[in-house]
């Protein structure tokens, strides 16, 4: 067969191959395969085998990339299914009162938190939006990420809620990492709408949704459905309405407390409930029941310090497919590393290496619907890699310069400089 890119005799290849998402303990098979390659052909996968067999079977166009990856492991591009990527503003302050004791609700109760991010973002150009997005893309495409899921709700009105998603769709053309839009108007209750919290569910479910619909600005509905925030019959009613005009949905669930998000994703067929700290047995059961997958997020629980993380041992033995994402947000997501993520899914949450790869992989692509697409190394899915310089190990291994590669449709979008 003839290909134009082959990333050639690596040490070892995790496919993360089969059909997806995971569940329980097929959560941990990467199905990886020693002394291997890969070959692609204007952007898609046509060889996965041993460079043996690649010897045999690929031949070269005449201006082929090929990549000697001896002494390296490569991994399917990850995906980042949960991000605040749109914003505006600057909330490291708040950074430095959480390291001297403030709570999460202390900080929001004084003005911070996401009232402050909206306030900022409000007057913020679609152009700043841009170019701050920009950046931060950059950034994760260092760390390997080749497709990931970005919110709006940082408006909280029609004109800025529009002006973010307008932002993104902008940004989604101009870089490497491939974006999916979630219009997240229930984010919060506006200042201008404390006390008046039903007249502001109208207002999404009236004019907001129909609007960013019929726009065609966002794929998915997300509602963070927790105390203080937006009730489960509140949040139920918002992702039925972004359903009827052809919105997926998803949903922010049991951060803070067993609050009834998971109930709510069951009830409406999400297909991610995020976060999911506080959730118990038999709410994971009912995700399981509803094929909802858990798109877990330990770097927010590890910066906003909130002492406990989601329990993905239990999810992923009640048979819930388990995902992971980095939460990048101005004010507790103060990542852009999936590696890093995944450091913490092992170490905080007691999953494997194995799980953590394909919860970043397979099952995150899945928590956005692109795992027919991308998320791992096959035949005919999309040629997203990422080449890592040494052992599968060495990914967990927080702050190492690991990802030496990265591969998107078939091209090389990063090198790492070598020192």
């Amino acid at each position: 067969m003839l290909v134009d890119f082959l990333i050639n005799n690596a040490d070892l290849v995790a496919t993360c191959a089969g059909p997806g998402p995971r569940r329980g303990s097929s959560q941990g098979e990467i199905s990886a395969l020693s002394n291997a390659s890969v070959a692609g052909s204007e952007g898609k996968i046509v060889f996965v085998g041993s460079a043996a067999d690649a010897a045999a079977a690929v031949s070269l166009t005449a201006n082929a990339q090929v990549i000697d990856a001896q002494g390296c492991t490569v991994v399917p591009g990850f995906v980042d299914p949960h991000t605040h990527l749109v914003f505006a503003g600057d909330r490291r302050d708040e950074l430095r009162r959480r390291l001297a004791g403030a709570s999460y609700a202390e900080i929001a109760g004084s003005g911070g938190g996401i009232v402050k991010t909206v306030a900022a973002t409000r007057e913020a150009s679609e152009h700043d939006l841009v170019d701050g997005a920009r950046k931060r893309l950059a950034e994760m495409l260092t760390f390997g990420t080749t497709t990931a899921e970005a919110k709006s709700g940082y408006g909280l009105d029609m004109k800025s809620e529009r002006r973010m998603l307008r932002a993104l769709r902008t940004v989604a053309a101009g870089q490497s990492i491939e974006l999916t839009a979630t219009f997240m108007g229930a984010h919060e209750v506006p200042i201008e709408f404390r006390g008046r919290r039903d007249e502001y569910v109208r207002e999404i479910i009236d004019v907001m949704l129909p609007a960013i619909a019929e726009e065609q600005l966002a794929e998915w509905c997300d509602v963070f459905c927790e105390q203080g925030v937006f009730t489960p019959g509140e949040s139920r009613d918002i992702l039925q309405a972004g359903q009827r005009h052809g919105l997926k949905a998803r949903i922010h669930a049991d951060e803070l407390a067993l609050s009834g998000g998971s109930r709510v994703a069951a009830e409406v067929g999400a297909r991610s409930a995020d976060h999911l700290i506080y959730v118990d047995e038999p709410h994971a059961r009912l995700l399981a029941e509803h094929h909802v997958v858990a798109t877990l997020l330990p770097s927010a629980a590890f910066f906003l310090k909130l002492g406990r993380y989601a329990p993905a041992r239990m999810l992923i033995d009640q048979g819930v497919a388990v995902a992971l994402a980095t939460d990048l947000n101005p004010g507790g997501g103060f990542t852009t590393s999936m590696p890093f993520v995944m450091s913490l899914a092992c170490f905080a949450m007691n999953m494997t290496l194995e799980e953590a790869l394909i919860g970043a992989t397979l099952n995150a692509a899945a928590s956005i619907d692109r795992h027919e697409m991308v998320g791992s190394l096959e035949v005919g899915k999309q040629f997203d890699a990422v080449i890592l310089a040494g052992m599968l190990a060495d990914l967990i291994r927080v702050g190492g310069p690991v990802v030496k590669q990265v591969i998107k449709r078939g091209r090389v979008v990063h090198t790492r400089i070598e020192p």
